[in-house]
């Protein structure tokens, strides 16, 4: 799911990529509710969403938040 500037997905409008790894893609956006600038990680479209990738993911989300 690449994403390009200026695409909204809800609140969130998407700046720029940060980076890609080998499950997912980091884009910087701005929370547009909260006027703060966030990251968005998403999965690309290729990637299969099995379980396993789905907890990983997840898991991966929590890790970013809890460790701040």
């Amino acid at each position: 799911m690449a994403l390009t500037p200026d695409k909204k997905l809800g609140p969130y409008e998407i700046q720029y990529p940060l980076g890609t790894g080998g499950m997912d893609e980091v884009y910087r956006a701005s929370d547009l509710r909260l006027e703060r600038s966030v990251a968005i990680k998403v999965l690309p479209a290729h990637h299969p969403v099995t379980p396993s990738v789905l907890a990983r993911f997840e898991y991966e989300a929590t890790i970013a938040i809890t460790s701040r």
